[in-house]
């Protein structure tokens, strides 16, 4: 068995074109797509945005881009499913959460990642000052499931509670 490191689930192409289409884009933006895989999001991004993308089967990992030199504000993605064999959906979102010049997250994720932002997970992101302002929904055929595009902003969202009593 292969041990992989990343798995690769390619963002169907059209799919990315509706999500970049619903998005109001900006001359501020300057957004980045870290796990570009087959550039899905990052040929969707319309061409007058700033834009960068990395890919790690490119030798450009997420985690040496720099953020501030760029001035980079909007990540958009597909993020892996797994990293190093565990669903590191979290781990992700906290990354970027802490990288204060980024205003904006918006990820496309499976129902397993979206589970794994439990209560007490989601108020780490919170106190990073990062907030869920936008929750849709899609059916995805060749990945046999609903997935959901989550949208992270700077911008108090009291619409989400977090119970944290164990029932």
């Amino acid at each position: 068995m292969k041990d992989e490191t990343y798995f690769f689930h390619q963002s169907p192409k059209e799919l990315a074109k509706d999500i970049c289409s619903n998005i109001e884009w900006n001359d501020n933006n300057i957004v980045l797509e870290p796990f570009a895989g087959e550039d899905a999001f990052y040929d969707a991004i319309p061409n007058e945005i700033t834009k960068y993308r990395t890919e790690i089967e490119d030798g450009l990992c997420f985690k040496q881009f720099d953020y501030i030199g760029t001035g980079v504000n909007t990540i958009i993605s597909n993020p892996p499913f797994k990293l190093n064999g565990r669903n590191a959906f979290f781990d992700i979102v906290m990354f970027f959460s802490k990288i204060r010049s980024i205003s904006k997250i918006i990820f496309l994720c499976s129902d397993i990642c979206f589970g794994s932002l439990t209560p007490k997970r989601m108020m780490k992101i919170n106190e990073e000052g990062m907030f869920i302002t936008k929750l849709d929904t899609c059916s995805i055929k060749k990945w046999k499931g609903r997935y959901r595009i989550i949208t992270f902003e700077r911008t108090y969202n009291n619409s989400f509670n977090y119970y944290l009593n164990m029932y």
